[in-house]
This record gives C-alpha cells, structure tokens and sequence, in this order.
C-alpha cells in the first residue's frame, strides 16, 4: 500500500525570543502562517524490513541524521511495531536550511502518514509528544492553518485565518545560502534585546492582522533572529529594503532564515516585482511568488 503527503512549508509572521530557559532552549512566541508550496512525501508499505528513504535531492543526507527517518523511528517504537517495512520516498521543492521548516514540515507529514498506513495507533496527543521530541516547529505542521506558539516552539494553539492576509501576495526569496538555527541561537547573546524580546508582541500582532491596517501591522512583523543574520549577511537587509520600495506592506526574514518574505496587496503585486528584483540582485537564488 502507497500513501502520498504533500508537506507544506511556513513564514514566521513574528518570531520574538523571551529569554533563555533552564533548560537550554529558548522561551519564544511565534506566528506561523502555512505556505501553500509543497515538498512531496510518498510512504509505501513493504515485506522487507527497515525504514529505507530515498530523495530526489543528493545533497540532502538519507541517514538516521534525516528528520523524516528519525520521526519513523519513533513511530514505529511509540507504536510498538517491532519488525516494520517502509520505503520512503522524498520529492523535495523547498529549499534547506531556509527558515521554511521544510524538513519539520517533512517529519509531522512522516508521523501523519505512517499513522494512517498503520491504522492510526497513536492518538493525537502521542503524535504531539513525538513531534515535540523531533523539533520546534514540528507540532505546527501536525495542524493546518495559522497558529500561534509558545514555548521553544513547541506549544502549538491554532488560530482562525487573518482576514487581513486573504488574497495577499507573497514573495519569497532564499538566496542559496542557510543560515544555522543553532548559530542564529548561539549569537543571541551578543544582543541583549533580541535575546530578551518584549513579552506580548505576538498578541499585538495577532489583533492588528485581525481588526487594524496592513501598514500598521507591517510594522509589527518583527523576527529577533535578524539580528545576528542581518549583521552577518547585510544583504539580506538589502533585499528587505528593496522590496518595501517596491510596494510590500511587510519584509521580514522567516525563522532562522536565510528566506526572505514580502506582502503585497496582491498575487499579481508580488509577481511584478520579480524582474525587478532579479535584475537588482542577479538570477541566482530560489523566488517564489503565491496568494495566501
């Protein structure tokens, strides 16, 4: 038996740092916003036993290091199925190390998929406890539409959609580079204010897309990871820049980066920028443009 995932990716609408934990981890909030461009997972049942992946993309490692083998792995062993075949096959379209959560998105869509194929042995709440074993951002892509986090990422409560980002054009650029989310973390310390963000900003946000002003909630998208990667990579700045004279209401990096987004007023908005940009900054990189 095959079974086919798609496994979307996500923006940060907001990503504020509230200070490091006991623990290690970071106590932040967030806003995730689904993105409707997808990565492909194909799950098929086997006679042979083992957890064998396979993708598309050569670079990407296939190893017990790879999210989607590891969240198999803790399937099978939560579900105490002790000799189980799997093949998986992974169509990759979203870039790495982006700030996309592709590779999140990749796990949750494993632990869904594997759960239907095996005749759902785990209720949702063993699903959540895995994801949170697996990653931050894991649990949001148990759940479709936006959500709100809390945590390290972890505690996940969906929201309704903003009405303000009905119709909406986004654009989004990873320029070939990643950015490492434990170096984006690790040099949080060199800045005191976006290691110890203001408490409530997610709130803030979350009323102005709901009942405010696209300008006035544009200028409450706010990610404290920029100010490690800004200063690191300045061009990344440069693009943020560019896009707002272009029209966007919103530029902001996602996540740990290296992607950049931007809001428009519309789909065609967001695609009218593209040469534009691509003739300010060169053809190299990853550019997608799609409606919210």
């Amino acid at each position: 038996m095959t079974l086919r995932r798609l496994s979307p990716c996500k923006i940060n609408l907001l990503l504020n740092i509230l200070g490091r934990r006991p623990d290690g981890f970071h106590e932040l909030e967030t806003i995730f916003h689904p993105v409707p461009l997808m990565d492909e997972l194909e799950l098929t049942r086997s006679d042979q036993v083992g957890i064998r992946l396979t993708c598309d993309l050569p670079e990407l490692s296939v190893d017990g290091s790879n999210l989607v083998v590891r969240a198999a792995h803790l399937f099978f062993e939560t579900a105490k199925i002790l000799r189980p075949g799997i093949d998986l096959h992974l169509t990759k379209r979203i870039p790495l190390a982006a700030g996309l959560g592709g590779g999140s998105s990749n796990a949750a869509q494993t632990l869904l998929g594997l759960n239907t194929l095996y005749d759902e042995p785990l209720g949702a709440a063993q699903l959540d406890g895995l994801a949170a074993t697996l990653g931050s951002d894991v649990n949001f892509f148990l759940q479709e539409g936006p959500a709100l986090a809390v945590g390290r990422g972890e505690a996940v409560s969906s929201v309704e959609s903003f009405p303000a980002l009905s119709g909406q054009g986004l654009f989004l650029f990873h320029p070939g580079f990643g950015i490492s989310t434990a170096w984006a973390f690790g040099e949080l310390g060199r800045y005191p204010q976006a290691l110890n963000g203001r408490a409530g900003r997610a709130a803030d946000l979350e009323a102005l897309l709901r009942h405010g002003s696209l300008r006035a909630a544009g200028q409450s998208f706010y990610n404290s990871l920029e100010a490690p990667a800004l200063k690191k990579f300045p061009i990344l700045g440069l693009y943020q820049d560019f896009l707002r004279e272009q029209g966007a209401w919103a530029a902001l990096m996602s996540g740990s980066g290296s992607t950049t987004f931007a809001l428009f007023d519309s789909l065609p908005k967001a695609r009218a920028v593209v040469q534009p940009f691509r003739e300010r900054f060169g053809e190299v990189g990853w550019l997608q443009t799609v409606a919210l």
